[in-house]
């Protein structure tokens, strides 16, 4: 498995008209279920008076954790076309919200698959997908005077740091590239016994 995913950065929207009904799709970065939770309620809210909420989220690297919801539209004509877009582009930690105003009008299947997938496509397409690496956190503990040791295997390897405690025994919470957290650990491990 590659340590690189593609998501996307802020919020982007997109719109579809088909036989007077309309269609608002928005696309926002998530990291957790229950974000996107509060989000698609924030929409219930907000468009109270539209006829479906639906939406469809992606998280996590493996993009293994997904979900398509049709909110009242027949079975799979909504969450799935929009789930299919976020798959077409290889996206992760995403959510998009399609909202739908019934135009009196009924589209068939058929024409509400294209609705909601283009929706959807929109509002990709208006996003900015950028490519970020999976990390993985790691913790060491050393006595003080391995400092300028430790500051070197840092410097050389890139780490971000993302916690630092000095003291008689030091703590520092490093984040790496996951393909190269074994070989930190190796190296500050070294450092100990060396």
């Amino acid at each position: 498995m590659s340590d690189l995913y593609k998501t996307i950065t802020g919020v982007a929207e997109g719109y579809y008209t088909e036989k007077r009904s309309k269609f608002y799709a928005f696309a926002h970065p998530v990291e957790t279920a229950d974000a996107v939770k509060e989000i698609v309620a924030q929409y219930r809210k907000k468009y109270y008076d539209a006829r479906h909420v639906c939406y469809a989220y992606m998280l996590g690297a493996e993009r293994q954790d997904y979900r398509a919801n049709d909110d009242g539209e027949p079975s799979s004509t909504a969450g799935k076309p929009i789930l299919g877009q976020i798959n077409a582009n290889e996206l992760t930690n995403i959510l998009i919200v399609v909202i739908r105003y019934y135009g009196g009008v009924n589209l068939g299947t058929g024409g509400l698959i294209v609705a909601y997938r283009t929706a959807a496509a929109q509002a990709i397409a208006n996003s900015e997908v950028v490519e970020r690496q999976v990390e993985e956190l790691v913790t060491f503990d050393f006595p003080y005077v391995m400092m300028n040791d430790v500051m070197k295997v840092i410097k050389d390897m890139g780490p971000r740091i993302v916690s630092q405690q000095y003291d008689n025994t030091c703590s520092i919470v490093l984040s790496i590239r996951k393909s190269e957290a074994e070989q930190l650990r190796n190296r500050l491990k070294q450092l100990s016994f060396g």
